[in-house]
């Protein structure tokens, strides 16, 4: 049999799951998505020569990586700030290939709308369970 998650261990009946956050779930989207970008950014500078082989290759790797690695972060507000970072690393990138000029401003846009609309459905669903809450109170019989 496998073994069991903390999580798991620790389930007892009628505990409530707790909630996550839509926008960390956005942002991760975007950063996941920008991780893959970075690696065919990545794998057409080095097509096209735009620099030392090693150099190209070992810097799109490390933000590809980066980009995975930060989607842990974003629990914290650090990870945001990394992510606003990284967004103008990829739009600085369009200096060594053109095309990421607007592909880095799309992204950018995107990173942007996740974390304003993850934070309002985020809001919402906070002011949902404490409503529900405060009816489950009222009405126990019901519950």
């Amino acid at each position: 049999m496998a073994k069991l998650t903390r999580a798991q261990r620790e389930w007892r009946p009628g505990m409530q799951k707790k909630q996550r956050s839509v926008k960390t779930m956005f942002a991760s989207t975007v950063l996941v998505c920008e991780a893959l970008l970075a690696v065919f950014v990545t794998l057409a500078a080095f097509g096209l020569k735009r620099g030392e082989p090693a150099v190209v290759l070992g810097l799109g790797a490390a933000i590809a990586v980066l980009c995975i690695v930060n989607c842990a972060l974003l629990t914290k507000k650090i990870g945001f700030i990394i992510g606003w970072a990284l967004q103008v690393v990829f739009f600085l990138s369009g200096f060594i290939l053109v095309d990421m000029f607007y592909l880095a401003s799309a992204f950018a846009l995107c990173w942007w709308y996740a974390l304003s609309k993850g934070e309002s459905m985020d809001r919402d669903n906070a002011k949902r369970a404490a409503a529900q809450e405060a009816w489950d109170q009222a009405h126990p019989e019901q519950a």
